[in-house]
């Protein structure tokens, strides 16, 4: 069985009811919905649903909305084996639970699965990703798209093949199955990451231990804002993220990281 959090903020309503609607699915035990907006209007819709608990929440961040769920889901001694991180803004059908909870179930040694995300018109979303060197942010995020091209393509993994699965140690946090029991062990999302960061910084944590698996075989939408390319807040938001995040791990030199990325790229010299 699967839990889910959702964390939202002045999240559209139509929106929230089609993410609804995608876990309808008798493999989802339980919908928590951190809501960072406080919002009566999203506070009203939940209580439309058996299945989905409401909490209002004070906007200190992504990764500590989904840490209140779950904190929740951890307190119980018997709790579901996975808990489902995502956005409001994906579409799937929701057959695709029960596969991935199987893949789970067969492989034990998987700490976290994410689909292949695309986008709306279709087009393949590089969700998974090397670990980042500061380069590879600041070409990303601050430098036209005619700079280092090579570069970038690389820390998206556009070299490797996407049509198997890949033990990446970077997945985003718009769509992450994650088994609690690794939770348990390795922790939850670092607190100190606001907005951005946290996922990479919990994926790097778990794959110390586990497979992180981008698992190709099954397909979510995702709409994909990037709120910080179009608003200046949330650039700065994304900036301090990097800068602590690279404070915790290291910039120059970050030993796991090195290790980490070289062991993807020779498995697919195979």
């Amino acid at each position: 069985m699967i839990s889910v959090s959702i964390v939202t903020f002045h999240t559209p309503l139509d929106e929230l009811r089609t993410c609804l609607k995608c876990l309808d699915s008798d493999r989802v035990s339980h919908i928590y919905i951190i809501d960072n907006g406080c919002d009566p209007a999203i506070n009203l819709l939940a209580r439309q649903y058996h299945k989905v608990t409401y909490i209002p929440h004070p906007n200190h961040g992504y990764g500590t909305g989904h840490n209140r769920a779950m904190r929740r889901v951890l307190e119980y001694r018997h709790c579901d084996p996975y808990h489902l991180v995502m956005n409001s803004d994906v579409v799937f059908d929701p057959e695709i639970l029960e596969r991935m909870e199987r893949f789970m179930d067969d492989n034990t040694d998987v700490a976290t699965l994410q689909p292949k995300l695309v986008a709306p018109d279709g087009s393949l979303q590089y969700s998974c990703r090397q670990l980042p060197t500061p380069i590879d942010l600041i070409l990303r995020r601050f430098m036209p798209r005619c700079i280092g091209q090579s570069k970038r393509s690389r820390y998206l993994l556009k070299h490797i093949d996407l049509d198997r699965e890949q033990n990446v140690p970077n997945h985003q946090g718009s769509f992450m199955l994650l088994r609690t029991s690794a939770l348990r062990e390795v922790g939850l999302f670092d607190e100190r990451f606001f907005m951005y960061s946290e996922d990479i910084d919990l994926s790097r944590r778990l794959h110390r231990h586990y497979r992180t698996l981008y698992w190709p075989h099954g397909v979510v939408v995702h709409a994909y804002r990037a709120a910080s390319y179009h608003s200046l807040r949330m650039l700065l938001v994304h900036t301090v993220s990097i800068i602590k995040y690279f404070n915790k791990w290291g910039w120059i030199k970050d030993h796991e990281r090195t290790t980490f990325n070289r062991r993807l790229n020779d498995s697919n010299k195979k």
